[in-house]
């Protein structure tokens, strides 16, 4: 499969910010078409690099990268409505598309989400996001080891927290970090170990991973190495593997305990999926050895003579197979979530600390 360059717009940074370092992008040759064709963009995060990036398809062909400069941006979620939350370094922010389903943005963008809420929350670490049935946002309090929502005082309220777990205490012990939600509830989430000390998941990162029921606060799979992104599609539960590079679904007995099913492998650091019809949209990072030597990945990618991705993959599930991608080289390395963005051909985003947020002015008519 022959590959495009990417065009990528100039994030929203102030003119007087150092340039960044110099990061390139190329596509699949399929990939404008396939996203035309199932009718939607996409979108995800670097806190690496500190930009949200939306990815869609131009009006006369080819692919747009969209950047929005943002604080170590982390979990994302879009709901129902179109609403779309966002962890970052101490904040936790709600996006509005403010554009009308026939109005265009700089005569190209059919979205434009703009940060309409901003919730200060202090450095929690927090992972993933969902949305809730009542429209809250809960997330992972991974600084303490939590699902967690946000109060109007305190920097959060604690909603729930694995029973291995002994204290609300600020310490990193398990890193929680994935969280599945299911009819508006958070139904599974992910950590790297049972540790219930202080960074002892570091030392179980090879195979104590575990997901657990959230509603039963019962680990149901183990075995794992350091997954994340747990996710619900068509009534089956998916994990990134992240230290084995495999996407898969965990299959339950009938005593409710599962096993890890892989069905595809990613030659990357898998984090971040989300599924339309029979594909999953998988982001994948080069691991940081000082970190992750050790582990499977590792050796998997040598007996595939090849070399750690960052960017992200199109999975047909049927097959396994990589159908289309977008890569990233140079200066970015690391991705963290991504999410689907359904009857949006072209997206972008404002950042809250700029002119344009504050010059874009809209109203309920």
């Amino acid at each position: 499969m022959t590959n495009t360059q990417a065009t990528a717009q100039p994030n929203t940074l102030p003119s007087n910010e150092p340039a960044k370092p110099e990061v390139t992008y190329s596509v699949s040759a399929g990939l404008s078409m396939r996203l035309q064709k199932l009718g939607l963009s996409f979108a995800f995060s670097s806190y690496q690099s500190g930009l949200l990036y939306f990815v869609g398809s131009k009006q006369d062909d080819g692919i747009n990268i969209h950047q929005t400069a943002l604080p170590k941006p982390m979990g994302i979620s879009l709901s129902r409505d179109g609403s779309l939350a966002l962890s970052c370094a101490f904040q936790l922010m709600r996006f509005e598309n403010a554009l009308a389903p026939n109005e265009r943005m700089n005569g190209e963008f059919d979205a434009c989400f703009v940060p309409r809420e901003i919730k200060i929350t202090g450095r929690l670490d927090a992972h993933d996001v969902g949305h809730e049935a009542d429209g809250g946002t809960i997330f992972v309090n991974t600084r303490y080891n939590c699902l967690a929502r946000t109060s109007p005082r305190h920097s959060f309220e604690e909603v729930w927290r694995p029973n291995f777990i002994s204290s609300l205490v600020d310490e990193d012990r398990c890193h929680l970090n994935g969280l599945a939600m299911e009819n508006g509830k958070p139904r599974y989430v992910t950590a790297i170990s049972r540790s219930d000390t202080i960074d002892g998941w570091r030392d179980r990162r090879a195979d104590g991973g575990v997901v657990i029921d959230v509603a039963q606060n019962k680990v149901v799979c183990e075995g794992l190495s350091m997954p994340h992104s747990p996710r619900m599609h068509n009534g089956k539960l998916w994990v990134a593997n992240s230290g084995t590079g495999e996407l898969g679904e965990v299959v339950f007995d009938e005593g409710g305990l599962g096993r890890f099913v892989p069905r595809a492998f990613c030659p990357g650091f898998l984090r971040g999926i989300a599924f339309h019809d029979g594909f999953a949209f998988v982001g994948l990072s080069k691991p940081r050895y000082e970190r992750f030597e050790g582990l499977v990945l590792e050796d998997r990618l040598k007996a595939a003579d090849s070399d750690a991705w960052c960017g992200v993959q199109i999975i047909d599930l049927n097959t396994g197979n990589c159908v289309d991608w977008l890569r990233i080289d140079g200066a970015v390395s690391e991705l963290y979530d991504l999410e689907i963005i359904e009857g949006i051909r072209c997206p972008m985003a404002l950042s809250p600390d700029t002119p344009e947020a504050a010059n874009l002015i809209t109203l309920a008519c």
